[in-house]
This record gives C-alpha cells, structure tokens and sequence, in this order.
C-alpha cells in the first residue's frame, strides 16, 4: 500500500511539472548573459503553472536596493509586467534580476505565483555560489530552475509532506540527484576551461617562432627590455608546463571531466596558457616599441589602453551614489583627468618626432599612473568616511578596498595586464578604478551585513505603494 501511494504521488507530481514557460523576455542591461545558452535553457525549465519569465540585469553599486531599480525599470520599459491597478506584479509573471557590481539578486512573483519570504531567500540561496563565481548565466539559469520547483508547488511536493511521506529513500533519492546535478555542471565546467585553454594556448604555439625572434631583438640594455627579457627566459619552461597541462586535460574522459580535481587542472591549463598569451603580444609590443619598429604606434596605443581606460571610467565612479562626487577629492581627480588628456596627447607627440625615448614615454606614462593611484587612494578615504557610520565601519571598508588592490577579494586571482607596465611591476603597484569599484562595493557590502542588511523586501522611496511579492539579497 505504502509502495502504491509512492508510485501515484510521482506519478502526480511528474504530470504537475510539465508546463514550460510561456513566454521568455531578458533585458541584460549589464551585458553578462550568454543569451544562447540562457535562452533555451530558460525554456526548457518545467514550471507547474503557465509562466512569464523575465530576466533583468543592470550594472549598479553595493549600495543600491536593487528592488527599487527593477520597479523603476518595469514601470518605465515593462509596464505590462505590472498590474492593472499599479500596486503588484503582473499576475503568471516571474522575474529574475541580477546586478552583478552591486553584487545582489532578486526575485518577484504576481500574486497568482508568489511564494513565501523563505522560499524567495532559497531561490536566491540556490545561485549565490555560482554568481560569486562569476557565472552569471549558469547563476541565472539556477534562479529560473529553482524558482519553478517552488512557484506553485503542489502539496504533495511541498518540503513538510516530503519529511513525511518520502522519510526512508528521500535522503538516498536526493543525494544521488544532487550528485548528478554536481557532476554534470562540474563537467560542463571542465569543457569549458578546456575550451578557454586551446584558444590561448593556439594562439601561443603559432606565434612562438615570431615571439622568440621579438624577444632576441629586445635591447637587453633597456630598463623596460631587461625586466621583458627576464620573464621571456621562463617562457619556454612555462610553455612546456602548460603543454603538459594541454595533454592531461586532453587524456580526459567524459566520466573523469566530472572530478572537481579535473575542473581544477582545467583552470590551470586555461589560466596558464592566457598568461602567456598576454605575454607573448607584450614581447611583441616591446620590441616594436623600444626599437621603434613600424608597428611601434600600435604598440604605443596599447601600453595606454589601461591608463585611458581608466581616465574614462572616472566620471561614472564618482557620479554613482555614495561616490562623493561633489568633493574635493573628486574635484582632484575630475582635474587630473583633463590634464591628462592633453598629456598623454602631447606625449605621444613628442614620442612620434623622436624628442623623447620610448623608455622616457614609459617613465611618464608610469609617474602618470602612479599619481592616479595617489588620488584614488585619497578619494577612497572620502567615500569611507562618507559611508561609514563608526570607526569600525571604516575599518571594514579600508580592509576591503586593500584586499581589492592586492587581489585578494573574494579569493580571485587578478588578471594579468598584457601591457610592459603591467609586466615590469607587480599588479598591485597600481590603483586602478575598476579596483576601486570592486573595493568599495565589497566593502559597502561588509558595512550593510554588520548592520545587520540581509534580504530586503522594500521598494524604496520611489515605490510609492507598491507591495508586489519580492525581494534581493546580496551575495
């Protein structure tokens, strides 16, 4: 009888979960989803009620209520994801939103979909360690997944009755499925990383003749060539390791891709071989530069791709909230800015008509950046006192913005800067805005989590009465 009543209860609850999404619409302002994968994947999800999907991603700050942002954006480019009166979401409607810089997650149900606050935390829960990592599709897909195994859940499917009913081969049952699950996205994974290898590690095995031959025309005489020339005298040894990795990662078979250990190989074999591509276009760079080559323009263009980069960036850095961009620290940089412009203009000039060496214009460009750091570092002491509220919060933010430039924020290694500066001094020598970003939204993350923020469920000062079933968590 026990055995009968099993085999209906799946029986039912396999034909409840069968309704594929109604409609898939993503709006990836932040530009992180691989809509080929993410697409058909979406679609394939089984909800147990007709569903609208909607994917939402913008790139914002630690300190934005992301809950805010998604009303603000459905109200002024979805207002069909809004109800007819204006005070909840559209009914058969689910949204996934995502900021990846600010680092939260959000979900949000019509009425006819809406879970518990629980629930909405699980759904968040269940793509957190995936976004950590940067997987913002895969993070996504897991979002969409989980939610429609709890949006209109069946009763008989619901956790209680699944204690109950399913007590002696639920554990079994579940730890297999998981298992499964684990294996399969550990192995996509390690294809993956493969894939990311062989690109590199190609473009690295046909060009390693001409690399060789830049790095024999380097002046060993130069300060910049010389410290080149000492990386390029452990390129082949690096080489050679990374072809050791190539054919270990390629000896794989499809059940050994699923090892967490293999994953780890994989990265490595990736890791190493981008490495050296950026490497190998560094020799290049600094043979044409230092020589003054016919490419050395081109050359030139990339040593001041980072620096420009940067310059660029400063003016969305200081106008997002709780950028003191009013301050005179932001004042400082805004000048610097300009100045620079004009600087780096003169200075490919001079270098151009041959007034200054290519190792003076590397001096300059490095002195440029130096003083850049200089006053990113002074106006990362006036966003944290703007921010933080007690010394102890200052305290979080200084750690996490030091942790940023050293790379160790959330444990990830810093890329590698494919430039001659980048080569010739460590990668925290350097404050560049992106680092700073990344520093301070990490630690405007750590304040709001000592202040005791988790999920939130508010609209915020814009939403008006709104009470649609929602809410975002940071991860």
């Amino acid at each position: 009888m026990l055995l009968l009543m099993f085999a209906m209860l799946a029986g039912g609850a396999s034909a409840a979960f069968a309704v594929t999404p109604v409609d898939v619409v993503v709006e990836d302002r932040a530009g992180v989803l691989d809509r080929n994968t993410l697409v058909p994947s979406i679609s394939a999800i089984e909800f147990y009620s007709p569903t609208k999907v909607a994917v939402y991603t913008y790139n914002g700050s630690a300190a934005d209520n992301l809950n805010e942002e998604v009303l603000r954006f459905a109200r002024a480019e979805h207002p069909e994801w809004i109800s007819a009166d204006g005070q909840k979401w559209a009914d058969g409607l689910y949204i996934f939103a995502l900021d990846p810089v600010g680092r939260h997650v959000g979900t949000y149900m019509g009425e006819d979909r809406k879970v518990s606050l629980g629930q909405r935390d699980d759904i968040q829960n269940a793509t957190k360690d995936l976004l950590r990592d940067a997987q913002w599709t895969d993070g996504t897909i897991a979002g969409v997944r989980r939610g429609a195994e709890l949006i209109n859940q069946p009763w008989y499917r619901s956790a209680a009755f699944t204690i109950t009913a399913w007590v002696t081969g639920a554990a079994a049952a579940l730890g297999a499925g998981a298992w499964l699950i684990v294996r399969a996205v550990t192995r996509a994974g390690t294809r993956k990383e493969i894939q990311r290898g062989d690109r590199s590690y190609a473009s690295v095995s046909m060009d390693l003749d001409v690399t060789e031959l830049n790095a024999s025309t380097i002046p060993d005489d130069s300060r910049y060539g010389s410290s080149v020339l000492e990386k390029h005298r452990t390129f082949l040894n690096r080489y050679n390791a990374a072809t050791e990795l190539s054919n270990r990662v390629h000896a794989l078979t499809p059940r050994t891709m699923s090892r967490r250990s293999s994953l780890k190989t994989a990265r490595e074999y990736a890791d190493a071989a981008a490495e050296l591509d950026a490497l190998d276009d560094v020799i290049a760079d600094s043979n044409a530069l230092l020589n003054r080559g016919s490419t050395w323009p081109m050359a030139w263009d990339r040593q001041l791709a980072p620096f420009r980069s940067d310059l660029s960036g400063l003016e969305q850095l200081l106008s997002k909230r709780n950028g003191q961009g009013d301050s005179a620290t932001a004042a400082a940089l805004r000048s610097f800015r300009d100045q620079s412009v004009r600087d780096t203009e003169h200075l490919t000039a001079q270098l151009a008509d041959g007034t200054i060496t290519p190792e003076t214009a590397l001096d300059r460009l490095r002195d440029a950046r130096t003083h850049l750091s200089t006053l990113l570092k002074n106006h990362a002491e006036t966003v944290i006192e703007g921010f933080a509220k007690t010394e102890r919060e200052a305290k979080l933010m200084r750690r996490d913005m030091e942790s940023a430039q050293e790379g160790l924020d959330h444990g990830r290694r810093r890329n590698y800067e494919p430039s001659i500066l980048g080569t010739v001094y460590p990668s925290y020598y350097f404050f560049s805005v992106p680092v700073f970003n990344s520093g301070f939204n990490t630690g405007v993350g750590s304040v709001n989590t000592a202040r005791g923020g988790g999920g939130t469920t508010g609209y915020g000062s814009s939403g008006g009465s709104f009470s649609g079933s929602g809410s975002s968590s940071s991860f």
